[in-house]
């Protein structure tokens, strides 16, 4: 039973450390629901008041997360072993793809060298059962399922070393290779004779480790990822020289020009949908100007009507050429008084205008 009853002491404190030690030794994995109050608090055999109070100090310390509606989760506690930005970084520069190969090559031996000398009948028996689902997933053709499961084993491998900080290492590793950060297990399943190669090495694992045979067990952990990391090179060379001939193919198919020679333009396509740009006169045909204001200097053809008698018009109205106002509007100005010429000396008289 995971939640076996405390019965020293039923206080806080003592559920708190009953949870962080199933936490702590990989029993809780990240994403795990933890079951609901009633029957947690039955199984651990205290009040749910006590519950409550443990629970709440579990969510401070950022170890369990509670949804509203949905129950309370055990937190990403593990992450990844390097953060976003270094990932980033790695991801850019082979070296550190070599390294990251060379660090899983040699911590994946180790833990398949624990696993055989400190597997118990239960750790052997989830081994079992966790390779008899990825011979069913293949069998099926099912290339998502499989890689799951391939993750999965690697994590069974690591609980049976029963080393905690082994484990938590190997967990933060392998969400890595979830996240296609060192390889991408979906191209490479796609190579031929890929899939059952690695069925293979994973069954030599799990035997060696079943049989309790340490060496043989690291031996068969090292030979997997050698082959992995071989097998992820040669599906970037393939797809880097598949990248290359697929640009040259695009230059052959380009219609080349000799130097100094113009490049012929396009057909012209005869489809009714064609834009104005894809015609063959491309400059658009000059339309008159439509406008109804009258042009600059022009004068508005107004109505007519003779000038009254007092000479005074109303707005809007022209004044037409009768007699009587011709003989109205020309009239002429007086004959301006004769202006003499300032003196020499700069005076003048008085009453005299100034020219």
């Amino acid at each position: 039973m995971v939640f076996e009853k405390i019965s020293h002491s039923r206080t806080a404190d003592a559920v708190v450390d009953r949870l962080e030690v199933l936490i702590l030794q990989g029993i809780l994995r990240p994403g795990d629901r933890l079951p609901p109050e009633r029957d947690l608090a039955a199984d651990l055999d205290v009040s749910r008041p006590i519950l409550r109070e443990a629970l709440s100090v579990l969510e401070g310390r950022g170890l369990i997360v509670s949804r509203h509606g949905e129950g309370t989760f055990l937190a990403d506690v593990a992450g990844t072993v390097f953060s976003e930005p270094l990932v980033d970084l790695i991801q850019r520069h082979g070296q550190a793809v070599a390294d990251y190969f060379e660090f899983r090559r040699e911590i994946e031996g180790w833990s398949a060298r624990l696993a055989a000398e400190r597997a118990t009948d239960s750790d052997r028996e989830i081994l079992r059962r966790a390779i008899e689902a990825m011979v069913e997933a293949h069998q099926r053709g099912d290339a998502e399922a499989e890689a799951e499961l391939d993750l999965d084993l690697h994590m069974r491998i690591g609980e049976a070393a029963h080393n905690i900080v082994l484990l938590h290492t190997l967990r933060s590793c392998y969400r890595l290779i979830a996240d296609g950060v060192f390889t991408h297990r979906a191209r490479m399943f796609d190579r031929p004779n890929v899939r059952e190669a690695l069925l293979d090495q994973h069954r030599a694992i799990a035997e060696a480790i079943l049989a309790g045979d340490g060496d043989r067990a690291e031996a068969a952990a090292h030979a997997h990822i050698d082959y992995v990391e071989r097998t992820g090179r040669e599906v970037e060379r393939t797809e880097d020289r598949a990248h290359t001939a697929a640009l040259r193919l695009e230059l052959i198919d380009r219609p080349r020009t000799r130097p100094g020679e113009r490049r012929p333009p396009p057909p012209s396509s005869p489809e009714p949908n064609q834009t104005r740009h894809d015609r063959p006169d491309r400059r658009p045909a000059l339309r008159p100007r439509l406008s109804s204001a009258p042009a600059r200097g022009a004068v508005r053809d107004l109505p007519r009507r003779p000038v009254p008698a007092d000479g005074r018009l109303r707005r809007g109205e022209a004044a037409s050429r009768t007699p009587a106002a011709t003989s109205r509007c020309r009239r002429r100005r007086p004959a301006a008084a004769s202006r003499r010429s300032i003196p020499a000396t700069g005076a003048m008289r008085a009453g005299s205008p100034r020219t």
